[in-house]
């Protein structure tokens, strides 16, 4: 059986993995959670009714950006950490950070200076004191914009609030941080990836341990540079998350235990955000300490409601997540100007409600948008301006396109870790959960026919094909 990660179509060239489909996934619901946490600040008496009732699984919102970074940790930790793992190299550094920034950047450039105009209209020609709908107003001068044109607003700043000039971006700054560190960092992840699995499974607890810790005894995780220790926990628990699952043996027990924890811990998430709020307020979010387990599962499992999560509209909202996180506390922040300002829209008014609706629906399809038109072709436009990796051992690799998978930009060399030596020094592989239990000879759609069972097949004329793509008019070499 094919796990959830693996996608089919998405793998690179010199990679046998590919997207960490239900992974992906599960990035939109991390996003859909925190737009609706920021959406209960509105002054609706509906959403004020909606919240009574569920309580946390809205107001605890925030945890949405704590599940983006284990979800990233994981991520980057599986596409990179075998290259640069073994030893820190220019080159390598050079491209990863390049690949990130070709990711990150231009999306939020582009939303981080439209913003910023209407910041500064409000400035000059407002008419309310505040410019922005912060707790603390953001300083909007020329140094203030050089830190954020360069996403490190939030590096010598204490507290969220002010600190950035589009609210949210406060976390991009910081995921930026964990990047430009990762290189160094994966020096000591890739020498901790024999060690037992006990081992590694109660480091990542340990990790997430001061995130737990801060909503057990203060329920609030805002406190002087909380956000590097969200980062540095979330994004460590992730990398030690994927060297866990990556210990563990391709067995069907395994795939089936997995399956059944990302149905399980869900509820489990929810009743202990429920329940934490009624021993003490914010004392739920303590179930941050478990996010590394379900993204494990996730990139697991095989069957049951998991697999939704890897389907066809569940990927391509994980691919808008990022545009979707960028683009909903602008509209937002209209909407909430327009309430202030028009009599018309009053709160108490079933327009207001009707109109906030539709803001909220709205931005799923600018996100998509700006996906479509600015993300992704700016992203391959930068990363064509960077030379290619040159090839290991000789061989030239031939790239092949791919559905853009989450953070999994790049041709990557398969995991170290998969390939052991018999007492020959011959080279075998051991496949773990997340390689592809297919003959590494074989074509099939994660992989085009090698040379021979080309050659085999021109044959016997009949030319070798992926099943739903038109057939070879000449021979295919490439593996």
């Amino acid at each position: 059986m094919r796990a959830a990660g693996q996608g089919t179509g998405t793998t690179t060239a010199g990679n046998a993995r590919g997207e960490l489909r239900g992974l992906t996934g599960l990035r939109i619901v991390a996003a859909a959670w925190v737009v609706l946490f920021h959406f209960h600040f509105t002054p609706l008496p509906g959403v004020a009714e909606v919240v009574s009732v569920l309580g946390p699984l809205i107001t605890a919102g925030a945890l949405g950006v704590d599940l983006f970074f284990v979800l990233s940790g994981f991520v980057i930790a599986y596409t990179y950490l075998d290259k640069l793992g073994p030893r820190l190299r220019a080159g390598a550094t050079v491209r990863f950070v390049w690949a990130r920034a070709s990711r990150m950047w231009p999306l939020y450039a582009l939303v981080f200076h439209v913003f910023g105009i209407w910041l500064v209209a409000r400035l000059v020609i407002g008419q309310d004191p505040d410019i922005a709908f912060q707790a603390v107003q953001p300083q909007v001068d020329l140094g203030e914009w050089v830190e954020q044109l360069f996403m490190a607003q939030m590096w010598t700043s204490p507290y969220l609030d002010g600190a950035s000039w589009v609210g949210s971006t406060w976390s991009i700054s910081a995921e930026w941080l964990a990047y430009l560190l990762f290189p160094v960092a994966a020096l000591g992840f890739f020498r901790m990836r024999n060690l037992p699995l006990p081992v590694l499974a109660a480091a990542t607890l340990l990790v997430m341990s001061p995130l737990a810790g801060a909503y057990l005894l203060l329920g609030t995780p805002y406190y002087p540079f909380s956000w590097l220790t969200r980062i540095l926990c979330g994004f460590g628990a992730g990398v030690l998350t994927y060297l866990t699952v990556r210990r563990l043996r391709s067995t069907e027990g395994a795939r089936r235990t997995a399956s059944a924890l990302a149905v399980a811990l869900p509820v489990v998430l929810a009743g202990g955000l429920l329940l934490g709020d009624r021993i003490a307020p914010g004392r739920g979010g303590a179930v941050v300490a478990l996010f590394p387990l379900l993204v494990a599962a996730v990139a697991v499992a095989d069957r049951g409601p998991a697999m939704v999560l890897s389907t066809r509209w569940a990927v391509h909202g994980g691919h808008l997540s990022y545009a979707l996180y960028l683009v909903h506390i602008p509209m937002l922040e209209l909407y909430w100007l327009a309430l202030r300002r028009f009599g018309w829209l009053a709160p108490d008014t079933v327009l207001a409600h009707v109109v906030g609706v539709a803001v909220v629906l709205a931005t799923v399809p600018v996100a998509a948008l700006a996906f479509r038109l600015v993300e992704e072709p700016a992203r391959r436009r930068m990363r064509a301006m960077l030379p290619a990796a040159p090839p290991a051992g000789g061989n030239r690799e031939r790239t092949q396109p791919t559905l853009a998978p989450i953070e999994v930009p790049t041709a990557e060399r398969p995991s170290a870790d998969t390939v052991g030596r018999h007492a020959s020094g011959r080279e075998v592989v051991e496949r773990d959960l997340l390689t592809s239990a297919a003959p590494r000879h074989a074509a099939g759609p994660d992989r085009r026919a090698t040379l021979v069972s080309a050659l085999i097949a021109a044959s016997n004329q009949r030319p070798t094909a992926l099943d739903g793509y038109p057939r070879p008019t000449r021979l295919q070499t490439g593996a």
